[in-house]
């Protein structure tokens, strides 16, 4: 069993930062690709970043690119999201997903490649 859960959502300002962190837990789990996925509503879930074992080998949605920094600790299974400069259009449900198995870079923003998801965190940002 592979246990996700995700922290460090809230209400800031347009222009502020938060940092949302994951862990993922499981006897012998040990995640390939570590992502971070936010539906917000009315929308379908968008890919936002991901990263890979290496953790050299990191992916953003252009939406997000120069203002979000995805990052791993990999022997804990964690992963985290800096979000700076953050605009109302970012206000979602943020989700981070994983999984143990080896995903070509060309489908990492694809959604049903991860079969580990979070219950997710509710990011606001107000104008």
């Amino acid at each position: 069993q592979v246990h996700v859960a995700e922290s460090g959502g809230g209400l800031v300002q347009a222009g502020g930062s938060l940092r949302l962190s994951c862990a993922a837990s499981g006897r012998t789990f040990s995640a390939y690709v570590m992502g971070w996925f936010r539906q917000a509503p009315g929308n379908e879930r968008e890919f936002v970043a991901a990263v890979t074992r290496s953790a050299s080998n990191t992916y953003y949605a252009d939406s997000v690119k120069g203002r979000f920094t995805i990052s791993r600790w990999s022997a804990k299974n964690t992963v985290y999201l800096q979000m700076n400069s953050l605009k109302p259009e970012d206000t979602a449900v943020y989700y981070c997903a994983v999984d143990p198995r080896f995903i070509p870079s060309d489908t990492l923003s694809s959604g049903s490649r991860y079969g580990y998801w979070g219950q997710g965190t509710q990011v606001t940002v107000s104008s």
